[in-house]
């Protein structure tokens, strides 16, 4: 019976270990920012408003719970989720606190109260609005995330670059923008 015992307080141990590396807002930031694709540790300092040297060092913390890995290229050290599953604990964690904190829930109500804004319909139905050319869907996250990944039929167009290019746009129908959100 104390071998059993030993042997889940280390399975524990183990899964506080992550936890605990996920227990930072700024790692949890990182985590959503790398969820978007592979950065330099000088990109992720700039976007978390962290120094370089805070930066890596949440980073490490990331790294020696193996949620992230490196790859250098030239003289910059290259990040990226660990695999698909991080991104998907991030994802839960964040839907879970939306349920369940009521600050969270104001907080998001804040940000969203927009007259303009998609309402009332889920992703399904803006999807299938956007297949039937009913609606454009634009992504404004810069264009390497794009490249990382994008929702289906969504044209990218960065937030640096949507006021020079407004006239590509169509003036016929709805054009919903996403990006990583706050």
């Amino acid at each position: 019976m104390r071998n059993k015992r030993v042997i889940k307080d280390a399975l524990f141990e183990q899964v506080a270990r992550v936890s605990k590396a996920m227990a930072s807002p700024k790692r949890l930031e990182l985590i959503s920012l790398l969820s978007q694709g592979p950065k330099a540790v000088e990109d992720l300092a700039v976007e978390t408003d962290m120094s370089i040297k805070l930066a890596s060092a949440h980073l490490k913390d990331l790294r020696l719970s193996c949620l992230v890995e490196t790859e250098r290229q030239g003289k910059r050290i290259v990040y990226r989720l660990a695999n698909t599953a991080v991104a998907d604990v991030w994802v839960a964690l964040r839907e879970v606190a939306e349920d369940r904190l009521a600050e969270l829930q104001a907080a998001v109500t804040f940000l969203g109260k927009r007259q303009d804004e998609w309402q009332g319909q889920d992703r399904e139905a803006l999807l299938q609005k956007v297949r039937e050319g009913e609606v454009v869907l634009l992504d404004v996250r810069p264009s390497a995330e794009f490249e990382y990944g994008h929702l289906p039929h969504a044209r990218s167009m960065p937030l640096d670059e949507l006021k020079a290019r407004l006239g590509e746009l169509p003036t016929d129908r709805p054009v919903v923008a996403y990006c990583r959100g706050p």
